[in-house]
């Protein structure tokens, strides 16, 4: 409940997608606490958490875009293509076929550039816009990324 919200989402994403905790846990816990010191605190990081992020970097890039007005995209969000293939890209704005990739270093390597290229050149031929974010952007050029992801989603249909 004393860490930065944005560090304990990503601690509560994670043991929800391990299995260590649920929703209908983390509600009663909140019910429990919501009285107490920290209480409000801890059901308002419990409503930001989702067990489908697969990084603490995606839990929280997903925290700071809705921190910053954006609306609550779907972590994992299915895409199935005309082929029958389905990707999941990391965050999505299914409604305006708007998605968001973030990019660690992982991605450096030559296979995962090829495999990820692959991947964004299917969801672009499937009518998706299709951002990528890396850590040193998350760090350092957070508010560019904010009004680049507001500008894509307003472009597709969203309003303030």
């Amino acid at each position: 409940m004393w860490l930065d919200p944005i560090r304990a989402v990503a601690i509560v994403d994670a043991m929800l997608g391990l299995g260590l905790t649920d929703r209908d846990t983390l509600t009663e816990v909140a019910g429990r606490n919501a009285d107490r010191s920290g209480g409000r605190r801890a059901r308002w990081v419990f409503d930001l958490a989702d067990g489908r992020a697969q990084s603490p970097p995606e839990s929280q890039l997903r925290v700071r875009l809705v921190l910053g007005g954006l609306p609550r995209p779907v972590a994992q969000h299915p895409v199935r293509l005309p082929t029958g293939v389905v990707l999941h890209p990391d965050l999505a704005w299914p409604e305006y076929r708007v998605a968001v990739e973030y990019d660690g270093q992982w991605h450096a390597d030559a296979d995962q550039l090829h495999r990820d290229r692959r991947r964004l050149n299917l969801l672009v031929g499937a009518g998706w816009l299709v951002l990528h974010v890396t850590s040193r952007r998350l760090h350092a050029e957070f508010p560019a990324v904010l009004r680049e992801v507001g500008a894509a989603l307003t472009s597709r249909g969203w309003r303030r």
